[in-house]
């Protein structure tokens, strides 16, 4: 029995019933997997259909599945962070590409590789259906990278360029829009892994200019961020040049990743609020940049400057991003003859177990008391958090992940990512109340995944650092309707039960040695576990 012809210009948008054994989809997977992106974060659709089918015959790509788009975007910057090597996301159309900006947007700021795939219709269906939407748009906003693939021919070559690109260096987020018909359809090849592009060699010059104003006896600073706070043998060299020339060492306010603890030069981090910076920086005449950005202020407020560098310093770039900051350092100390000098480090000291009421600063103490050797710290922690980078500074040698673009719901999504990046590392994820509730479906992606995340929510019932920004900004009035706009309680959020719900044993703590007790039982456990800190108020 025959079937008729299609009628000429009609559109048929279902995919072949037998798709070549090398589809655009299998193209894709194959091509990730052999540049070194070896797990995919994903939220899927209809249109990423056929990439799902390819895991079953793609073994070495690990998919990880995720219940929101946000959990897969932090999910690949955390787990890029720690691996040194970027993750895919897969999302679907625009809308999904939308769930997943806000922390693509942190991905960007912290300069992670990251190779979005988002899927969009077929290009035979290029109409104005419910979800059609401008995708490149979508992804320029947080994308260095944007690239359509019009044809299954093209998904390997098209594949490798979007690592190139995440690769960067710097790290950089790239996305390839992938429609429904060149994903199912062939004959397609995967492409050859791109050749790793290494760090821009910095201008001898820059390192002359750098050696000239640290040595000409006006107060200096030396301010490192980017790859530099990644690298233990950079680090120690930024602590000499300090010792050897008098300089303050600095870093960025939210580095992408820190390596600290005993023994290793500890960077004085700029502080948030601008006039804490202002004091920092106070009688400072020349600055030294290292993949750092000139410090300004994070908002406007009345009356007060938006630059914090002071008026009269020299802001001298050693190296931008891109650039090897590492080696301009080691450059810059044989400039110097400070590659022998002794940076101060910390001690390895540890705070007592806490007791009594249960605090930020209590709960900053319990840490510094049990963190783990190379253990990972992700922060999110916000206001309540302010004293655990000084608890921990003499606990064995650890890694810290900030959050690099403020766009908060980043800390459960990164600490399961960075979990499966950092391959067997204990994670403690230091998450505010307010900020866990936007992405607190990622406790199902580590209960799923058995990863050894342990997340402590500090709750203090409030979005405090709002209340602070209120009078900060001078806005006027702050009563009771103000107020309730950044109030958490009435009712009051329930962590332990959110996160059995999702899979994931919790307990709850209100005084310091509860809380001490409860995170040393959840670290010693392996797979994720939860502790919900309440923080006595008032």
């Amino acid at each position: 029995m025959g079937t008729d012809p299609p009628v000429a210009g009609s559109v048929d948008p279902t995919p072949p019933a037998a798709p070549p054994t090398t589809n655009g989809a299998h193209a894709l997977i194959r091509t990730l997997v052999a540049s070194g992106v070896q797990v995919c974060f994903a939220n899927p659709g209809t249109s990423e259909m056929h990439f799902v089918a390819a895991l079953d015959d793609v073994p070495e790509m690990r998919g990880v599945l995720t219940l929101f788009e946000g959990v897969a975007s932090g999910a690949a910057d955390g787990y890029a962070r720690l691996a040194g090597r970027p993750a895919a996301t897969l999302l679907h159309l625009g809308p999904g590409l939308g769930n997943a900006i806000a922390n693509l947007h942190n991905a960007r700021r912290a300069r992670s590789p990251v190779v979005n795939v988002v899927g969009d219709h077929a290009t035979t269906h290029r109409f104005d259906t419910f979800l059609a939407s401008d995708i490149p748009t979508l992804a320029r906003n947080v994308s260095r990278w944007v690239r359509t693939c019009e044809a299954p021919e093209r998904v390997g070559t098209d594949t490798a360029d979007a690592v190139a690109a995440a690769l960067g260096p710097p790290g950089e987020v790239a996305t390839l829009i992938l429609p429904a018909d060149v994903s199912w359809g062939g004959p397609a090849e995967p492409a050859p892994a791109p050749p790793p592009a290494p760090p821009r060699p910095v201008d001898p010059d820059a390192v002359t200019r750098a050696a000239a104003a640290l040595r000409d006896g006006t107060p200096a600073a030396l301010l490192v961020g980017g790859s530099v706070t990644a690298d233990l043998d950079a680090l120690r060299n930024a602590g000499r040049i300090a010792a050897a020339t008098g300089a303050k060492l600095l870093a960025e306010t939210f580095p992408a990743r820190l390596e600290r603890g005993a023994g290793i030069p500890a960077p004085e981090r700029l502080g948030y609020l601008g006039e804490f910076v202002l004091a920092q920086l106070a009688g400072i005449g020349r600055l030294v940049l290292v993949e750092a950005q000139r410090p300004v202020s994070f908002f406007a407020y009345p009356g007060r400057p938006s630059v914090l560098v002071p008026d009269g310093c020299e802001v001298v770039v050693l190296a931008t991003p891109g650039e090897d900051g590492p080696g301009a350092l080691g450059a810059l100390a044989a400039e110097l003859g400070a590659t022998t000098a002794s940076p101060p480090v910390p001690g390895a000291q540890r705070p007592d177990r806490p007791t009594g009421a249960l605090t930020g600063e209590t709960v900053a103490a319990a840490l510094g008391a049990l963190l783990p050797e190379d253990a990972v710290v992700v922060d999110e922690a916000a206001t309540a958090g302010l004293w655990a980078p000084g608890a921990t500074a003499g606990a064995p040698p650890h890694t810290w992940c900030s959050i690099t673009g403020g766009a908060i719901g980043y800390g459960i999504p990164a600490a399961l990512g960075a979990a499966i990046g950092a391959e067997g590392r204990p994670v403690i994820n230091l998450e505010a109340d307010g900020s866990a509730c936007y992405t607190i479906q990622a406790l199902w992606s580590c209960a799923r995944e058995g990863v050894d995340v342990t997340t402590v929510i500090l709750n203090n019932r409030s979005y405090a650092i709002l209340n602070m920004e209120l009078d900060r900004v001078g806005a006027a009035g702050g009563g009771p309707a103000a107020r309730r706009m950044l109030d958490l309680s009435h009712p009051d959020l329930d962590f332990t039960r959110l996160a059995a719900g999702f899979g994931v044993p919790a307990v709850r703590a209100t005084d310091a040695e509860g809380f001490t007790d409860a995170l040393e039982r959840a670290m010693r456990e392996p797979g994720p576990h939860l502790v919900e800190a309440v923080l006595a108020t008032g």
